[in-house]
């Protein structure tokens, strides 16, 4: 009978070098391809797995280089990331120095925005490499406190030795995603990482929960500034009739007047002034407003011309739709189970009835409710261009699907009897 994981908090919290001759060992025996007395951790173990697909070398990792230093200010001023900045200091940073800790703040590329706290800490980062602008996505430097969260979308701890590459064995790294509160998206990872003798067992739910309260400061954000953008559009609406809705920069709807209310408008990825087709609106005049911007929904028939639509798979964790049409080009990232309808859709062109999409999404046909909730949500933002009876993509549109190089990737956590059937078919291709 194969032994449990061991508890690597726990132990590490008592005897730190031990925990971290333990898990050298177990690292040891995985790059040997043999069994470890002790196994990894399930999550480290699946991280492993992912790196060691990709080729990576566990003694350097890969290479990717700095940022230039504008490029750090540009992308510093265009993330939501600095909104939250004050809660992460005032959550980490004060504890982290004293624990002689640095706090890593990275964005949803996995690029490093900000690095603050212990000096000599600090400096040590820098041999490594953990410095601003560096690249620490998992597939460029291993298994780590800034890339795999984001990988897995949620808190990681890593250890000494459960790091794949050899030189960031002597620290320990604690990372929770941040993520939009509005849809899900990853916006980027925080970090908080040291000298291996400083792991503690309850880092994990502290920087857990300063990240959750970073997500609750930018739902604060969003509400007050749709606040500010509704009264500046209540007196415009006032006097247009027909259909409109004001929306913000990002296509979050602040009002609406003779149409049903929409939570957001799916915006080209270059909004500008003129006449527009948007899904689930159809042809529209869209006009800035401060703010955001006034759509007003033309009544006459709509034209669409030719529309594609890719679907992006290659990310395990990030998959997204772009629609591109003679208005325009607009992307959205999907849920898991979205990317699993629309990759279901897109396999079978000629349509899907409710019991059958059902049975390859959940393997019961008779959740048809559920099916046709998923379904009425992701119209919200595809509008037209999925039909019914069955379900569909629309006859004259262009699909295509960008596959992950290793079948293995193809939504890895997917358990709807589909997806498994078409991973299993390509990978013995």
């Amino acid at each position: 009978m194969a032994n449990p994981p061991v508890n690597v908090a726990q132990l590490a919290a008592v005897d730190a070098a031990r925990a971290a001759r333990m898990l050298s060992e177990v690292r040891a025996a995985k790059l040997a391809g043999q069994r470890a007395r002790i196994p990894a951790r399930p999550v480290i173990e699946q991280s492993w797995e992912r790196v060691l697909r990709r080729g990576m070398d566990p003694e350097h990792g890969g290479t990717a280089g700095l940022l230039a230093p504008e490029e750090v200010r540009r992308r510093r001023e265009e993330t939501p990331l600095r909104h939250v900045l004050p809660v992460l200091r005032e959550g980490l940073l004060s504890f982290a120095d004293v624990a002689h800790h640095i706090m890593v703040v990275a964005d949803a590329e996995g690029r490093v925005l900000w690095r603050e706290g212990s000096s000599p800490v600090l400096r040590k980062a820098d041999a490594i490499g953990f410095e601003l602008g560096a690249d620490w996505r998992e597939d460029v430097v291993g298994t780590n406190g800034v890339g795999t969260p984001a990988v897995v979308r949620g808190p990681v701890q890593v250890f000494a030795g459960e790091h794949f590459v050899r030189t960031q064995t002597t620290w320990t790294c604690t990372g929770a995603p941040i993520t939009d509160p509005r849809d899900g998206r990853l916006i980027g990872v925080v970090d908080v990482s040291g000298p291996l003798e400083t792991m503690h067992p309850a880092t994990l739910a502290w920087v857990s929960s300063v990240a959750k309260l970073a997500e609750a400061r930018l739902r604060e954000v969003h509400l007050s500034s749709l606040e500010r953008l509704r009264a500046v559009a209540a007196p415009v609406l006032a006097r247009l009739g027909g259909r409109a809705v004001v929306v913000d920069r990002d296509g979050w709807t602040a009002a609406v007047t003779g149409m049903p209310y929409l939570s957001r408008v799916a915006l080209p990825k270059s909004p500008a002034a003129g006449r527009r087709w948007l899904p689930a609106l159809g042809l529209c005049s869209v006009e800035p407003l401060a703010g955001g911007w006034l759509v007003r929904v033309a009544e006459e028939p709509v034209v669409r011309g030719a529309t594609r639509i890719v679907l992006d798979l290659t990310q395990p964790r990030r998959s997204s739709v772009t629609v591109s049409a003679d208005s325009g080009t607009w992307s959205h990232e999907l849920s898991p189970r979205h990317a699993e309808l629309l990759f279901l859709l897109a396999t079978y062109r000629a349509g899907l009835g409710a019991a059958r999409l059902a049975a390859e999404m959940f393997g019961d046909p008779r959740r048809t409710v559920t099916v046709r909730a998923e379904v009425s949500r992701v119209r919200r933002y595809l509008g037209g261009l999925l039909e019914h009876r069955p379900y569909r993509f629309c006859e004259g549109a262009e699909v295509e699907v960008l596959l992950p190089a290793d079948p293995r990737d193809l939504l890895p956590h997917s358990t709807a009897p589909g997806v498994l059937d078409r991973r299993v078919s390509a990978s013995v291709r």
